[in-house]
């Protein structure tokens, strides 16, 4: 076989390969879009494989046809919710972790950082205290951090079977990968942003276990006026 020969076939097969690359990114956005509309959970392990194998290059391809990257990340954070929520509810309050960002925060809070994230002072100016409170009550363990770094630390010097976070969809996504082999689930921020972020507390409190999905649905956010008026 001639080098021109050899070059021909590997050419064809890197063809190949792209085509069947461009299919399996097509599929699963197509797969994926219909997860999010119908919550139809449809050929998961497909899903989160291009999802984590390709993550970069997938959002590429979805803004290249003219779809939102971020959708990328919603298919991640809700298949994992599906394919792990039956065996989270079935685990212990105990055996919990709730992970909340800091930047639901009220614009005042003097709250400290350490080593394991923010020490809330329970002060009840934000949505922070009312789902800490809740979820200690209930059995969890409750952090509340400022970066993805810190999630590391928690993870080696803690013992527990599942993790409820809450973060905007892409730090949710990236951080629900590196933890999978726990039973994890997420919600994602209503409103994202460094600062005056907001998060649908039923939607947390219902995953925690804390309300049924009947119950009047509450949402919360960060600012100080908002949460004042409904804690007053």
């Amino acid at each position: 076989m001639s080098i021109y020969d050899f070059y021909q076939i590997f050419g064809q097969i890197v063809f190949i390969l792209g085509l069947l690359l461009l299919g399996l990114l097509s599929t699963t956005l197509i797969l994926g879009r219909l997860q999010i509309k119908e919550n139809r959970l449809i050929f998961p392990k497909l899903l989160l494989f291009t999802v984590d194998v390709f993550y970069g290059l997938f959002k590429k391809f979805a803004e290249n046809v003219g779809v939102d990257g971020k959708i990328v990340d919603q298919i991640g954070v809700e298949v994992r919710n599906k394919v792990n929520e039956k065996l989270f509810r079935k685990i212990k309050h105990e055996d919990k972790i709730l992970v909340l960002p800091h930047c639901l925060r009220h614009a005042d809070c003097q709250a400290n950082l350490d080593t394991s994230g923010i020490v809330c002072q329970n002060c009840n100016k934000c949505v922070i205290g009312v789902l800490k409170s809740k979820g200690e009550d209930m059995g969890y363990k409750v952090f509340i951090i400022p970066g993805s770094q810190f999630l590391k630390k928690i993870v080696e010097q803690n013992k527990f079977k599942a993790i409820l976070g809450v973060a905007c969809y892409q730090d949710l996504n990236l951080c629900m990968m590196k933890v999978s082999k726990f039973s994890v689930q997420g919600v994602p921020l209503l409103r994202d942003g460094c600062v005056n972020t907001k998060v649908d507390s039923r939607a947390v409190l219902e995953k925690m276990g804390a309300i049924q999905p009947e119950d009047n649905p509450m949402k919360l956010d960060c600012s100080t006026e908002t949460h004042r008026k409904k804690t007053l």
